[in-house]
């Protein structure tokens, strides 16, 4: 009589192997899916200017949280500034951008470059932004430099003066950007006469009016 043998039969359909390769083959055929979808673009891009661990004194020691500095922009004039604290790195960054989003502002772009000159003092941060001509770049550094770049601003001078305070600094580039005008407006206000002048010139006829009343009646 044959002996009876144990070895399993890997050939009969249906078996552990077949099945399980049928199963790696599926898996195969899952991932190629997932892979070849399409991914979502950002809308804005997220700079993270700075981190910094503060610490809250209370009555059982100190209290370590995460401060973080973020800027968002979509570099087509829109930017944002942003602070906030969190219990981690991760926790600070994701308020702060929640917080730039919420207060985004539009910058005036003309060819590249900002419309005029302008200089903002804020707190102890003095920033000056100046015009520059196509090809320059970007002559700015640190904190002003990444709020520039996701501006979609691409030719620029710049100066940074007085305080060193990254987060004065930032809000101080920001209200430079916020109080830019755009050329078209402030070219067609240089010919319009003001509205003080007209109430001067009233001013002026009027007292005439009076001093040549006191002369009729002095006389």
């Amino acid at each position: 009589m044959a002996e009876p043998t144990n070895a399993p039969q890997n050939n009969r359909p249906g078996g552990r192997q077949g099945g399980g390769q049928d199963r790696r083959g599926g898996g195969g055929r899952r991932n190629d899916r997932t892979s070849n979808a399409p991914r979502e673009e950002k809308q804005f891009e997220e700079i993270v200017i700075g981190i910094d661990r503060v610490a809250r004194v209370v009555k059982g020691g100190r209290r370590f949280r995460f401060k973080a500095l973020v800027v968002v922009g979509d570099k087509k004039g829109k930017v944002g500034v942003g602070v906030s604290k969190g219990a981690d790195v991760q926790v600070a960054v994701q308020k702060a951008t929640d917080v730039a989003k919420k207060h985004l502002i539009h910058v005036p772009i003309k060819n590249g470059t900002i419309p005029h000159d302008v200089e903002i003092k804020l707190s102890g941060a003095r920033v000056l932004l100046k015009p520059a001509s196509s090809g320059t770049g970007v002559i700015a550094g640190g904190v002003v430099r990444n709020i520039i770049g996701v501006s979609g601003i691409s030719d620029l001078l710049s100066k940074s003066l007085g305080s060193s305070n990254k987060v004065n600094i930032a809000y101080a580039t920001i209200e430079a950007l916020r109080s830019l005008v755009p050329r078209d407006q402030w070219l067609s206000q240089q010919g319009k006469p003001k509205k003080a002048a007209k109430s001067d010139e009233v001013k002026t006829t009027s007292v005439k009016d009076a001093d040549e009343k006191k002369g009729e009646g002095n006389e």
